[in-house]
Formats: C-alpha cells, structure tokens, sequence
C-alpha cells in the first residue's frame, strides 16, 4: 500500500497524487467520472481536486457541476470519512472574486452540492488583488473556526500576496495556507521555480501542481504526425512544436523505456520528487486512464533519472 503523505503543516494525510475533478460533468458523464472515481479509490487514492467554476466554461453549465458529481459519488459510496475533497473559491460567475461576502455564500454552495458538512482544503482558485488580504484571511478563518473547512489554501497567487497572507495569519493568530496549487510541470517550470516556490518552501507550504500533464502533452499521446481526439489537444500541440518539448519526449520516452513505465507515469513521478511538491493534480476521463496516473505512487525515479528529466527541461 502507497504511504500517505502529509500536506505541509497541516493533519491532511494525501495520496501522492490528486484526482482532477476538471473533467466530471464535461468531458465524463457522471456514469463514466464514478467508474473513474471508483478506480482511483480502488487503487490507493483518497484526494479528489475541484472547484466550484468546474465546468462553468461549457456551454448550458453554470458551474458546481463537478462538486456535484463528487457529492453524489461520495453518498452513493458513503466514504466521505475517508477522502479529501479540495475545492476552489473566486472563479464561479455567480461567486467571483474573494470578498468577505463572496467567500461565505460560495462556500455554503459548494457544500451543499458536495453534500457534506465541511471541505478538508479550501483554495483561493485566482486571487483577487481588489481585496486586501486581510479580509481574505479573516473570511477564511471564520469557516474554520464555523467548521465548515479543515485546511486553508491558496492558487493562482504571486509571491508578494502569499507573503502578506501569511504573516497576517501568523500576526493575528488566525488559519494560515497549508498548500499552493501552482502551474508546474516538465514544460512550464518558471510558473513555480524562483520566488514563488521559494516563498512556498520558507513557509513550509506542500504545492499541489496543476497542469501536471500539460493539458495532456506529458501522457506522450501527442507525437509529430499524430492527430489526437481532445478537448485540450490545441494547447498540448503547442509544447509539440518547441525544442523543448521535443527535448523533454525524448527523455521521458528514455526513462519510461528503461523502467518498464508509461511516459505520463514518469512525468508525475518527475513532478512529485520536486521540491515542496506533495501530489500532482492529473485528471483521467476514462477507467482506462488511472493506472498510468496511480502508478506514479511506486515508480521511484534514480537522481540520474531525475537529473536527465530535469536537464531536458531546462
């Protein structure tokens, strides 16, 4: 069995990497985003990743749907005890921004369709520079102290802003962001490296990559010549044409060959050796999908390993 890891200064006991919920009720019906489900927990998993925005982006969608795929999977199972479900607050249309007010109604909502009498990890999904972090904390701060949210978090945030949150947290005595959720992987490393995980890793905060795969890119699917059937296969085409890209297959092909691995196994495994990372966050559509993302949880990757990857996506 996967040893749990511990999420930065907080109780949360994580599977080393996080089930994206991006895809419940957009491009997975509720029948096919159970059977996922189902097949995550199956394999050792136990932290699921939303927000209340996911898919708002869809046409006749409002919003909340994942959360409300994810409430009736967890009643239907009744194993609420036994997950961590982190949602987002700031990018619902009907709840945008990180006002006090905001915070406190879209909280209530996603509860609701989650079905639950609280969230374990409640992240700012974009930060709201109109809103002093002050007010963000203190709204934050009153869901803990209601019971309502276990851990704090923030996404989407620069250094300057996390800093600021972090010592009114401290100076006031009030819930203090345990987590990060950057955009970090194999192809975009100056979305986190630098200020912002150095910030991170002074605060002794656990980062929860998104992107982890690179819209798909990372899975090795996307290859000169091929055409691939995807929601995201435009943006994933783009890593395809640059060196580096190109750079970063070749060596995630050389690693996967020699281990006996998948490419898109590799990369996370990559991802989670980083420094201050705790789980990836990577999204399956179909059952077929999971075991290459789970598998990552037993593929150590050797420092000469580690080194080449790290090279071919300087």
């Amino acid at each position: 069995m996967t040893s749990l890891r511990k999420l930065g200064s907080s109780d949360l006991q994580v599977f080393p990497l996080a089930l994206g919920g991006n895809v419940f009720g957009w491009t997975a019906d509720e029948a096919q985003s159970f059977a996922v489900l189902d097949a995550y927990v199956a394999a050792g998993g136990n932290f699921l990743d939303t927000a209340d925005a996911y898919s708002a982006w869809i046409p006749g969608n409002e919003g909340g749907e994942s959360e409300t795929v994810i409430g009736k999977w967890l009643a239907a199972r009744s194993n609420r005890s036994d997950i961590v479900v982190a949602t987002k607050v700031g990018a619902h249309p009907a709840y945008k921004g990180l006002s006090a007010a905001t915070i406190k109604a879209a909280a209530e909502e996603s509860l609701r369709r989650l079905g639950t009498d609280h969230i374990d990890l409640y992240y700012t999904h974009f930060d709201d520079e109109t809103v002093p972090v002050e007010e963000i904390i203190t709204a934050l701060d009153q869901l803990v102290k209601d019971g309502k949210v276990r851990e704090i978090a923030a996404s989407n945030i620069s250094p300057e802003r996390l800093q600021a949150s972090l010592d009114f947290s401290e100076r006031e005595g009030l819930a203090r962001y345990v987590a990060l959720q950057p955009h970090y992987n194999l192809v975009s490393r100056d979305t986190y490296e630098g200020e912002l995980q150095e910030t991170a890793a002074r605060a002794g905060l656990a980062a929860v990559p998104y992107f982890a795969l690179a819209s798909g890119f990372l899975t090795g699917k996307y290859r000169p010549g091929a055409s691939v059937e995807s929601a995201r296969a435009e943006k994933a085409g783009q890593y395809l044409a640059s060196e580096r890209g190109q750079k970063v297959l070749a060596a995630l092909d050389k690693v996967a060959k020699e281990r006996g691995a998948e490419v898109a196994t590799v990369a996370l495994s990559w991802l989670a050796a980083r420094p201050t990372v705790a789980a990836p966050i990577a999204s399956a559509r179909t059952v077929e999908q999971v075991p290459a993302l789970v598998a990552m949880a037993d593929l150590q990757l050797t420092e000469q390993e580690l080194a080449e990857l790290t090279e071919a996506s300087a």
